[in-house]
């Protein structure tokens, strides 16, 4: 989930984009397929425009300017950068197509995107294979970014997950499309007629939140979770690691996760990893609860050292029970902002836990992170302006004290296309190199 507030604030020093981590097609915009496993600088990205939030997918990077614009890179088979086309991008680059319509969000799911307007239209694009972009009778992908016009209300917050997407209204609803739940939910709840929205192509109201005003939804691999006004958490979906606070396999129905696990503080902000949640309550405190066998929670509960010393029952039982519970980590108390899996910030700082298969903790090596832990590789002096993952890597905005450079907006001047165009001619692709822009032509493999 991308940090919302605007890096622009600090006019009087340079601002720098930091990534690291899996990198097999090119979602670090460095130019290359290599993962990196120290946090490296983006040379002269962005100049015409602050940067707003950054965020990622499964292997695609996005990132909103001040002025509404969109950058992007990294995997695009299924055309999840919305450029008109299918190639790779291995450095950040402007996305044509959107240029004249500002972008308020967007949320990145494995193989799509979301794309939240300023004037609360949703569009998306990539692959549709799941229902995930909205438009039931779409084809099974979409390569520019199009408007999920049976969307009529308007629309304050964006998330994605695996296989779907979800969407808040002004009006305090939350809708979800994308048949990614539905699998787990027929297996896991043999007999039981499951809710529209968990079967739906097309945005479809979530049933159960009636009597609540959601403010903002999240979304893991398979599982959603909403927050109301009055600071109350509402959990669905698969619950494999606990990450639902429930023993129930599967919730088909949002369920309020009790105030008492909370200490029974008001909920004020919630962020979701593939498979666990964070929450922080009116006074500061951070929980976490979920998947732990990679550091995710930031406690050493479920980590070898921990079961090495005897600190923990073996069982499986016993430790899907204790992960299920929202636990408070007193290191994080006052954290603005958590990212993904394993970022946040703290203070102006970065700190970084949980899988680090391919460096996306920064820390300069591929072992598991257990508890929260300064990203030392980011420049000192410095101050964190905004944190940004996506399922395999990080990315870090940063404000230099030296060599000042004022921000600009993004001039935005082109119409945005039609709803129903899904493709440009191999001449607006071949006249987009020619202008200098890189695009890769290599074959994709796993990260």
């Amino acid at each position: 989930m991308a940090r919302e507030s605007c890096a622009s604030e600090a006019v009087s020093a340079a601002a720098v984009l930091f990534a690291w981590g899996a990198n097999s097609y090119g979602q670090l915009g460095l130019g290359h397929k290599e993962d990196v496993l120290l946090p490296q600088q983006l040379s002269d990205f962005c100049k015409s425009g602050c940067i707003k939030s950054v965020t990622g997918g499964g292997g695609h990077s996005v990132v909103v300017t001040d002025g509404g614009g969109l950058f992007v890179c990294g995997l695009n088979k299924d055309g999840q950068l919305g450029l008109g086309h299918t190639e790779e991008v291995l450095r950040f680059t402007i996305c044509k197509p959107l240029l004249g319509c500002p972008i308020r969000q967007v949320a990145c799911g494995w193989d799509f995107t979301i794309m939240l307007t300023e004037k609360g239209q949703v569009l998306s694009c990539g692959s549709n294979a799941f229902g995930q972009l909205g438009v039931p009778h779409g084809p099974r992908k979409c390569v520019v970014p199009q408007a999920i016009e049976c969307l009529r209300e308007k629309v304050v917050c964006v998330a994605a997950g695996l296989r779907h997407a979800l969407a808040t209204t002004d009006t305090g609803s939350t809708f979800q499309w994308g048949t990614g739940l539905a699998s787990s939910g027929r297996r896991l709840c043999p007999g039981q007629n499951l809710p529209l929205f968990l079967t739906a192509k097309e945005p479809s109201r979530v049933t159960g939140l009636e009597s609540s005003t959601v403010v903002c939804a999240v979304a893991g691999s398979d599982h959603s979770a909403s927050l109301t006004d009055t600071g109350e958490l509402y959990v669905w979906g698969r619950n494999k690691h606990g990450q639902l606070a429930s023993l129930a396999t599967f919730l088909p129905l949002p369920q309020r996760v009790e105030a008492h696990y909370f200490q029974d503080e008001k909920v004020t902000a919630v962020w979701s990893g593939w498979t666990h949640l964070v929450a922080k309550t009116e006074t500061g405190k951070v929980f976490t609860w979920g998947r732990a066998d990679y550091g995710q929670l930031g406690r050493t509960l479920g980590s070898p050292e921990a079961q090495k010393h005897g600190e923990q029952d073996s069982s499986l039982a016993f430790q899907r029970l204790q992960n299920s519970v929202p636990s408070p980590l007193h290191c994080l108390t006052g954290a603005a902002e958590v990212s993904g899996d394993f970022l946040l910030m703290q203070w102006d700082k970065c700190c970084s836990w949980g899988w680090n298969e391919h460096g996306m903790c920064g820390d300069g090596t591929e072992s598991n992170v257990w508890t929260p832990t300064p990203v030392q590789a980011l420049p000192s002096p410095s101050r964190l302006l905004l944190v940004g993952c996506g399922a395999g890597h990080s990315l870090a905005l940063c404000q230099l004290p030296a060599h000042p450079a004022p921000c600009q907006d993004l001039t935005v001047t082109c119409p945005l296309p039609d709803a129903t165009e899904t493709t440009e001619s191999q001449g607006a692709v071949d006249r987009e190199r020619q202008e200098g822009e890189t695009i890769g032509d290599f074959n994709p493999k796993p990260f």
